[in-house]
């Protein structure tokens, strides 16, 4: 019964009103770690969202995959249970919890309902304090983990990926899947795990965010309890990461009837005064909307494929900005010719003042509606303490999209559209395309 409580309530704060305007309180705990909170007593239910910055790029050299396999065994087993028994917890609490990472954060989500608060979070530090890392449960996981590692050497995009960035990105950490090697985690132990565990998960690089039925006294408790006894500090974080991918078309032969395609160069900082300009010109060019102008020309005009895309990749270490394509292979070299003219077009034309205002009304109107339930807020939240943003940012973020001018699309596309730049790797059998392999 207590699974269906939890149920019906998070469905319930899922369909609450959307809402982009909240009263974000920043809470500091006795032992000095800071959280930031929303207050919703409304439903006894909160949402935790802690993160640890570094993530899988603070892998210990020749230990590839010891963060990534160390994160998803944490709940395989913690203090006196094993992985079976502390799932029956868990579920038996009608908690929720999750266990992730990136190249650049380690995350660790929470729900759970008020009246099963301090039993949930006692769950909770047993994972995060006293994980387990049984054997069996270890290599249980590392083969899950293997066989996404077989998978990725059979599908193009990822293929794709992976040749983007060992290309881009040389000896440092972002050359390499965070899932590592097989031969690199066939080689992991236990111990590894814990010593990986140490390296990421420390109170200098954690960032916290809750939304729910708690209280700021009540957060700052949960806050040392939770957190207080974590290793002062972690690894020291990895440098800059130049980006050194030639321009061109580099070309990876693989058997299939489409080639797909990474594409990009630079980007811009996620605290550069003209981001915003930069966004608003993606969404134009190549953002997610079927009105961009990689879509207009490349599938609408000339049906060259089903999408086309491209983003802003403002990570930790490198700023990149990417797209990417896919294509029968007759069709792949002339939907990459579309490509670099639309990139050229946009900086030597810039945009109309109706793609300009069409593209500020779609990104204000959809920002509000990412604000659907307690844990999709503490998840923005935590992101925004990450990136470094102000807790006014969620009410001053579409006022920033409004204020961008064709004056800062010009600016912005001479400084960020680099078309000599463009570099593209594609996998496939490509017909008529020359490039470096």
């Amino acid at each position: 019964m207590m699974r269906f409580a939890f149920a019906a309530l998070a469905a319930l704060a899922l369909a609450g009103p959307a809402r982009a305007a909240v009263d974000i309180k920043e809470v500091t705990s006795p032992g000095g770690i800071t959280a930031w909170l929303v207050e919703e007593h409304s439903i006894p239910f909160t949402a935790l969202e802690i993160r640890f910055k570094g993530g899988a790029s603070l892998d210990a050299p020749g230990k590839r995959g010891a963060i990534n396999l160390m994160t998803a065994t944490l709940e395989e087993g913690a203090g006196d249970l094993d992985a079976r028994g502390f799932a029956e917890a868990r579920d038996d609490l009608a908690a929720r919890f999750g266990y992730d990472v990136g190249d650049d954060e380690m995350s660790i989500s929470a729900q759970f309902l008020t009246e099963n608060r301090d039993e949930a979070l006692a769950l909770l530090k047993t994972s995060i304090h006293a994980p387990r890392f049984d054997q069996d449960a270890v290599d249980r996981v590392r083969q899950q983990v293997l066989s996404i590692i077989r998978s990725e050497k059979t599908d193009p995009n990822d293929i794709a990926q992976a040749e983007f960035d060992a290309r881009a990105f040389g000896d440092h950490p972002y050359a390499t899947s965070l899932n590592g090697t097989a031969e690199s985690v066939a080689a992991l132990t236990p111990d590894d795990l814990r010593a990986a565990k140490d390296r990421v998960m420390a109170r200098d690089r954690v960032f916290v965010s809750a939304v729910g039925d708690i209280t700021e006294a009540e957060l700052g408790a949960l806050l040392d309890d939770l957190l207080g006894d974590l290793p002062e500090t972690g690894a020291e974080m990895p440098g800059p990461a130049p980006f050194d991918l030639e321009p061109g078309v580099h070309v990876v032969p693989f058997e299939t009837p489409q080639s797909v395609a990474i594409f990009g160069h630079g980007g811009i900082a996620r605290d550069d005064p003209d981001f915003f300009a930069a966004y608003v010109l993606n969404q134009i060019l190549g953002g997610g909307s079927f009105t961009s102008r990689l879509m207009e020309e490349v599938r609408e005009k000339r049906g060259l494929t089903y999408g086309v895309y491209s983003y802003l990749v403002p990570k930790e270490h490198a700023d990149l900005y990417l797209g990417q394509v896919a294509s029968a292979n007759d069709r792949m070299a002339e939907a990459i010719e579309v490509i670099r003219a639309e990139w050229q077009r946009i900086r030597d034309e810039g945009v109309t003042d109706e793609e300009l205002e069409d593209a500020k009304t779609y990104l204000t109107g959809a920002y509000p509606l990412r604000f659907d339930g307690n844990a999709r807020i503490a998840d923005i939240l935590v992101g925004m303490q990450v990136t470094g943003l102000d807790r006014d940012y969620v009410n001053t973020r579409n006022a920033k999209v409004e204020a961008v001018t064709q004056d800062d699309i010009r600016r912005v596309a001479e400084r960020l559209i680099q078309p000599e730049a463009l570099s593209f790797v594609v996998v496939g059998q490509p017909a008529g395309l020359v490039g470096s392999n």
